[in-house]
């Protein structure tokens, strides 16, 4: 009967540990994320209003104007660009001209120019 507890003890503490440790992980993650918008905010964008840039699509989501965006990196700047042909597929490198900031200047709309 005493081994009974003692696995079960020891089930417990198994459980509550990795409970703990996922959690850990999945703040870790969130608190990252907090400390590149923060260090966003504190600089200079890379990129200008009515500049073309080249870079590769991360991710294609859809953006606060319901339409299908991709989603790329200049300088670990966050470019969301519009009207990209279906043929375009993650990994391909776009050239994308600037035509808006987000009000705090940590990201910013574009169009899709072509392929590069």
């Amino acid at each position: 009967m005493d081994y009974v507890l003692v696995a079960a003890g020891v089930g417990a503490a198994i459980v509550v540990l990795a409970t703990l440790l996922l959690w850990r992980r999945l703040s870790s993650g969130s608190s990252e994320s907090k400390r590149a918008h923060e260090a966003a905010q504190e600089r200079d964008p890379p990129v200008e209003l009515g500049e073309t840039y080249e870079f590769g699509i991360t991710e294609f989501t859809d953006h606060h104007s319901g339409e299908r965006v991709a989603v790329g990196k200049v300088e670990g700047f966050v470019l969301f660009t519009e009207d990209v042909p279906d043929a375009v597929s993650e990994g391909d490198v776009i050239r994308a001209t600037v035509t808006s900031f987000n009000r705090e200047k940590t990201s910013a709309d574009a169009m899709f120019e072509g392929t590069a």
